[in-house]
């Protein structure tokens, strides 16, 4: 259990770096789970003409590298949610079980639990980030999982059915997250008031709430940024030559709204009713197939509340 000057030090500067917070092994699990997954995806691309069958690159950064390359679809495969707009039956996505044992690991819960209690639901609104190296993305990129991320606040980004929710994001690092390879960069104590978002190149802060001093919060790979869900933040552009690899996880006090309601939550942990917990990462990923389908046959259903009509916005 994390010390209570942790759980001060986030309530007065809106977020915190917890260094080792999840073991090796989970790493090494999420990242074996990811390269089975990018082998599939490589084998799909040859046998379509896509790939010369020639060149096989070793390891999963050189594959990964190539697709990026080439300009195949690797980002929506890995994703862990589904994409804003455009969904159809066969949208890729990835749930299994190593990131179903990230998602409910218990150290990250214990942490979590310290900062909005013991009944704790997985937010729907969670995201894989893997960022190539800036200079070399195409400038149609507007993918925040993809490029730098615009200023935002976490609860900017969803609907109003959640103004009263508690939630906190973990931002976990799989890779060394660095000032040169995009690691996030924050605006201290500014973690009190909802600020107008505008669509820019992702939904953004309005330009005259961009915080004009920020602090960059590297951090190493097993290790986390917590964001409590007013606190302005953006990311560092990657200008390393390497990828720079995280997810974004959310949690929320169960029963409360998630600002994606038609998304699917589970408890993830629960004191009151362990019975309640979710157990089979099988169950997860089936929820989030009937969502798809779901999806697939409805009108288009807006993941933000900001447009362009604000007076902020002109």
């Amino acid at each position: 259990m994390r010390s209570q000057r942790h759980v001060e030090t986030f309530q007065r500067q809106g977020y915190l770096v917890v260094e080792n917070l999840v073991s090796d092994q989970r790493l090494a699990d999420v990242r074996h789970e990811y390269a089975a997954l990018m082998d599939r995806l490589f084998a799909e691309w040859q046998a379509d003409g896509l790939v010369d069958s020639t060149r096989q690159p070793e390891d999963f950064w050189g594959k990964l590298d190539m697709a990026f390359r080439g300009g195949f679809d690797w980002y929506q495969p890995f994703d862990i949610s589904l994409p804003g707009s455009g969904i159809t039956e066969e949208t890729p996505f990835h749930f299994g079980p190593a990131i179903f044992d990230l998602v409910t690991d218990n150290a990250i819960l214990d942490l979590v639990e310290t900062l909005i209690g013991p009944e704790i639901t997985s937010n729907p609104i969670q995201h894989v980030r893997i960022k190539p190296p800036e200079r070399a993305v195409d400038s149609k990129e507007i993918r925040a999982h993809v490029i730098s991320t615009d200023w935002h606040q976490d609860q900017g980004v969803t609907l109003p059915e959640a103004d009263r929710t508690e939630f906190v994001t973990v931002w976990l690092a799989i890779t060394d997250a660095t000032v040169r390879n995009g690691c996030l960069k924050v605006a201290k104590r500014r973690h009190h008031e909802m600020l107008p978002h505008c669509p820019r190149t992702q939904t953004g802060l309005a330009d005259p709430f961009v915080p004009q001093e920020s602090v960059p919060v590297p951090v190493r790979a097993g290790g986390a940024v917590i964001l409590h869900p007013m606190t302005p933040h953006a990311s560092l552009a990657n200008e390393s030559d390497d990828y720079r690899w995280s997810f974004d996880l959310r949690y929320n006090v169960t029963g409360q709204p998630t600002g994606r309601s038609h998304f699917p939550e589970f408890v993830v942990r629960s004191r009151r009713h362990p019975e309640h917990e979710l157990k089979d990462w099988r169950v997860w990923r089936d929820m989030w197939k009937a969502t798809r389908s779901h999806l697939a046959k409805r009108p288009h259903i807006e993941q933000h509340r900001w447009d362009s009509s604000s007076p902020h916005c002109a």
